[in-house]
């Protein structure tokens, strides 16, 4: 694997550190937005040159399933930090109608890189679950049981150490880089230098991929509660026809009037549109007040006055008998002394 590297000559690291100085820079950059169009541009520029370093590493067939980790050469042991740098920059993307395809893209390349370290026996690495874009049912998400308590306590503590181990690393790779970037380090320090790296990836690998599996679920339940048909949301109205424009009389007398004056309007007694109406279903036939022909409004009113008084309305009643014998002991204008004279 030594000499297919070479034989790629320094084009592929040229990438590998290209790719690696972008990163750092977004990392360490000073723009209020991850949206801003340079920060985009610098997201850009490292996924096409780690994408062109990933290209040539599968075409030089550096690493196998078949070899040890003795067997990578020392300056060889970087580029297994190709697929978790692209998982990170993919993340950087900030497209959110392409959200989902970025996360499952990110997913793939966090999952390849643990693959890879698993295979060599680095930091012991533990593989995630199947998630939303392996195995299963094709794409869609498995059920999984509820954690448990236990479950869930061994997770934090587990969480609690690989953040431990994390700082500790960093700690170690600080004290180390300005030897191996300054060319005094010799092969056992460079080749420790590069484990720390990416024992140091594969617990940012385990964060990002819990990260990227919870972020999933809340974008499908989002896509899917937005192509969920909308309910009703109570009956339909029925629709009514329009009412065409009409006289409205007090009764057949003046409807014969009014329609002598305007002949292009129809004229409509009172009687007749409230009988109108109750065939339409509008009102009860209990709200239509039942005249004769003939009888005016005055006339109607009295004697629905005298119905009243007829029936056990015993308030009115006495209060008209009240009346009458005030009317009959007080004289007209009994009371009114403001214009003696």
């Amino acid at each position: 694997a030594e000499a297919e590297a070479g034989a790629g000559g320094p084009r592929l690291a040229e990438l590998l550190a290209a790719g690696r100085r972008l990163w750092d820079e977004l990392e360490a950059g000073a723009e209020p937005s991850s949206g801003a169009p340079a920060v985009q541009d610098k997201v850009r520029q490292g996924l096409e040159a780690l994408q062109r370093a990933a290209a040539m590493v599968a075409q030089l067939e550096l690493f196998s399933e078949n070899e040890e980790l003795e067997e990578i050469a020392s300056a060889d042991l970087k580029f297994l930090l190709l697929p978790a740098l692209l998982g990170a920059l993919t993340l950087k993307q900030v497209d959110m109608s392409r959200r989902l395809e970025h996360l499952q893209s990110a997913r793939e390349h966090f999952v390849h890189f643990l693959k890879l370290c698993s295979n060599y026996g680095l930091g012991a690495a533990p593989l995630p679950p199947a998630g939303p874009t392996e195995g299963g049912t094709g794409g869609e998400d498995t059920p999984r049981a509820e954690p448990s308590l236990v479950a869930m306590a061994m997770s934090r503590k587990a969480k609690i150490e690989r953040y431990k181990q994390k700082k500790e690393l960093e700690n170690k790779l600080a004290s180390m880089r300005s030897f191996v970037e300054g060319g005094t380090a010799d092969e056992d320090q460079i080749r420790e230098f590069y484990i720390l790296q990416i024992q140091k990836w594969i617990s940012t690998s385990l964060e990002e991929l819990e990260s990227i599996d919870q972020e999933m679920v809340i974008l499908k339940s989002r896509d899917a509660a937005r192509q969920a048909p909308a309910a009703p949301q109570g009956p339909s109205r029925p629709i009514r026809a329009p009412v065409r424009p009409f006289i409205l009389t007090r009764d057949a007398a003046q409807a014969k009037v009014f329609g002598a004056g305007y002949p292009g309007l129809p004229t409509m007694t009172v009687d007749d549109w409230y009988e109108q109406r109750r065939r339409q279903g509008i009102v009860s036939g209990q709200s239509v007040p039942q005249r004769a022909p003939g009888v005016s409004d005055e006339e109607l009113q009295k004697q629905q006055q005298e119905k009243k008084e007829e029936e056990d309305d015993e308030e009115a009643l006495q209060k008209a008998r009240n009346w009458d014998d005030w009317k009959d002991t007080h004289p007209r204008g009994y009371g009114n002394r403001q214009n003696m004279g």
